[in-house]
């Protein structure tokens, strides 16, 4: 894949910067990704990628922002890193919102009679930011969930070279991945949870999971999940202004660390 980081971050005695960060606001148009009581995931991610965007841009001059998305229109999974990699981007971060899913209960319906009915989990909070990678199969419920998107796409199968984020077995494919740059990935990652944490946040971790908008990414790249929709309290803080702001200061404050930190 076409990157600046193919080469060692210090060649020939030129001093490598930063020029190129790619944004994505995850799902959109008819994808809305996750659903809570009032919002929609590709809705926040998209306010917060555009926030951030704009953030980068006033205090870290020279860096150029492109995004994938900047209104809500749904380019395919694929397309995201294609674009980071036409750019030759020095970053890819793609913003979500995380579901703590559904549990199944038996209940008594109004009759008297248990019924079997599924109630959304609430509970579940916090952040978590991923890298491409492969984790134990009941450790890819996140991927799974993030790849469905690619179902409502035509011709997927061409697409993603027969992968079906249906089958857990199409995920030993990313097993056999060379990734290039899972270091440099993972070290932004740690720096995202750690913002995270010093805002007091719930610290889920920094995961390696199968998700294919990052699979073909020549460059480091993260996806992270900036929050629980499916936790009420959670989605108020994220949909509100105060919440917005502080997780775009978390975000670009781990970017900004990352980039001192390859500068040198």
């Amino acid at each position: 894949m076409p990157s600046r980081y193919s080469e060692p971050i210090s060649s020939g005695g030129m001093e490598y910067k930063m020029k190129t960060i790619v944004l994505d606001a995850g799902h959109g148009g008819n994808d809305p990704g996750a659903v809570g009581r009032k919002s929609k995931e590709k809705d926040i991610a998209l306010q917060v990628v555009l926030k951030l965007g704009k953030r980068i841009e006033e205090d870290l001059p020279g860096i150029k922002v492109i995004y994938t998305r900047t209104t809500d229109v749904y380019p395919k999974l694929y397309e995201r890193p294609a674009l980071a990699n036409k750019h030759k981007a020095d970053l890819f971060i793609s913003v979500h919102c995380n579901s703590g899913g559904a549990t199944t209960r038996r209940v008594k319906n109004s009759k008297g009679r248990y019924v079997t009915t599924s109630v959304l989990n609430t509970s579940a909070k916090g952040t978590e930011t991923l890298v491409c990678g492969f984790n134990r199969m009941d450790q890819q419920d996140v991927a799974i969930r993030e790849n469905a998107s690619i179902l409502s796409e035509e011709n997927y199968q061409d697409n993603y070279n027969g992968f079906d984020p249906n089958d857990p077995s199409s995920y030993i494919v990313f097993k056999l991945m060379k990734r290039q740059f899972r270091d440099q990935s993972i070290k932004l990652a740690t720096y995202m949870q750690n913002e995270f944490s010093s805002s007091s946040r719930t610290n889920r971790g920094v995961k390696e999971q199968g998700l294919a908008v990052l699979a073909t990414a020549g460059m480091p790249a993260v996806l992270t999940e900036i929050g629980f929709i499916s936790n009420p309290s959670e989605e108020e803080f994220m949909m509100s202004s105060a919440g917005q702001r502080e997780i775009v200061e978390n975000l670009f404050n781990a970017i900004k660390t990352y980039k001192t930190s390859v500068e040198k």
